[in-house]
This record gives C-alpha cells, sequence and structure tokens, in this order.
C-alpha cells in the first residue's frame, strides 16, 4: 500500500533553513501531483508548494522566493528546501500526492494520499 512518510523537520532560529523530504513505499509512474502543505495549531491546512508530473511547481505567496520544491524520482523522495525560515513559518507540514492527475493545486481536498507530518518551528 502507498504511503508517504515526511522528515527533516525540526527547530531553527528565524533566517535558517531546513530541508524537508517525503518518501512514498510506491510511486505511480505517469500522471500525477505532489504537494506540501502545512498546519499551525487553530489554522487551516494551507498549501505552500506543489509539483507535477510535468516539473510544473506552483507556491503559495507566502513563500515565493524562499522555498524550493523538487523531486527526485529514481529515489521516490519529494523536497521542500525552506530557506529564509519566519516564525510565522512554525507549522507541522505534509507531504501529499495525487495520482493519475497533473496538477499544481495548493486545495488540499484535491489530494488523496498523505503523510503524518514533520514539525517545523522557527524561533525570533
Amino acid at each position: 500500500q502507498a504511503q508517504l512518510v515526511e522528515s527533516g523537520g525540526g527547530s531553527v532560529q528565524a533566517g535558517g533553513s531546513l530541508r524537508l523530504s517525503c518518501t512514498t513505499t510506491r510511486y505511480t509512474k505517469g500522471a500525477y501531483s505532489l504537494a506540501w502543505f502545512r498546519q499551525a495549531p487553530g489554522k487551516e491546512r494551507e498549501g505552500v508548494a506543489a509539483i507535477d508530473s510535468l516539473g510544473r511547481t506552483n507556491f503559495a505567496a507566502s513563500v515565493k522566493g524562499r522555498f524550493t520544491i523538487s523531486q527526485d524520482n529514481a529515489k521516490n523522495m519529494l523536497y521542500l528546501q525552506m530557506n529564509g525560515l519566519k516564525p510565522e513559518d512554525t507549522a507541522m507540514y505534509y507531504c501529499a500526492s495525487l495520482v493519475g492527475v497533473i496538477s499544481t493545486s495548493l486545495r488540499a481536498y484535491d489530494y488523496i494520499l498523505w503523510g503524518r507530518g514533520t514539525q517545523v518551528t522557527v524561533s525570533s
């Protein structure tokens, strides 16, 4: 059964960097969409970055220019490089996937498979 597992979260000071990783035990070739979401306590889950099987990317305005999404198909890995971190980036970060659809959607309801999350804490 396909699953997503995030790693790489941690605690950093403002201005620091982290790279999140997401691995899937079964990776489907062809059309797919992958994305990173985050959810802070008391807030709705929000889309951060997405990439599709054509390599197109999409970023939330709040992270554009600071975060980069990438994938390594040979290793079945999805990455989120986060630079210039701010305290408002503090949240649980989740990766999500949708097989069979080529999209860079940042809407949570568009995605079917989710990981359990990795915590990112940015202190001022």
